[in-house]
């Protein structure tokens, strides 16, 4: 599952949460500390009105809880959905046994990693409680190079792949917007 933390930074980056059935999401008050749930018609469904999307729960009568506000709630992304949003860049998903070496060592296995530009993978092997890394190539639109995005989990590397897709995709309307304004 999604760590929290990238969970958070995604949903700071811009990505927004459109909720569906199988979705898994967190509440973040006091008191939901490690609940996480997944909508369903049957015990958790989705209401859209006009003041806002709210995520309501059926048949908890022993709850003191009968819907939240999806804007109170943060969505956990599974692996297909984070692929799904990476569209065309993505390129592929390896598994590593990591042997501990870094790149740049004689290790065969780490010999051809190349580190991804402003991005921070965790390569720490710690979440999964083993030596396994998982490892997203992406080739950024109208690129040449791919990206290696590195995680002990696999939702991990996808969402770190995820985030450096937005922080490109943010600079390129940065760069149009320079680009308009010196035409002028």
């Amino acid at each position: 599952m999604l760590d929290h933390a990238l969970a958070r930074r995604l949903r700071d980056a811009g990505l927004r949460w459109r909720p569906r059935a199988g979705d898994r999401f967190v509440i973040e008050t006091p008191g939901f500390d490690g609940d996480v749930f997944t909508l369903s018609d049957m015990t958790i469904e989705v209401h859209e009105y006009p003041t806002g999307t709210e995520l309501g729960f059926n048949g908890t009568t022993e709850w003191a809880l009968d819907s939240v506000a999806a804007d109170d709630s943060l969505w956990l992304p599974r692996e297909d959905q984070l692929r799904e949003l990476l569209g065309p860049v993505f390129r592929g998903l390896a598994r590593h046994v990591d042997t501990g070496s870094r790149p740049g060592s004689d290790s065969d296995s780490d010999s051809d990693i190349t580190t991804n530009p402003g991005g921070d993978p965790d390569i720490s092997g710690d979440r999964d409680g083993g030596g396994t890394v998982y490892e997203v190539t992406t080739r950024p639109t109208g690129g040449d190079t791919d990206l290696r995005h590195r995680a002990s989990v696999a939702e991990d590397a996808y969402a770190h792949a995820l985030l450096a897709y937005i922080d490109a995709s943010l600079r390129l309307d940065e760069v149009e917007v320079e680009t308009e304004a010196e035409a002028r």
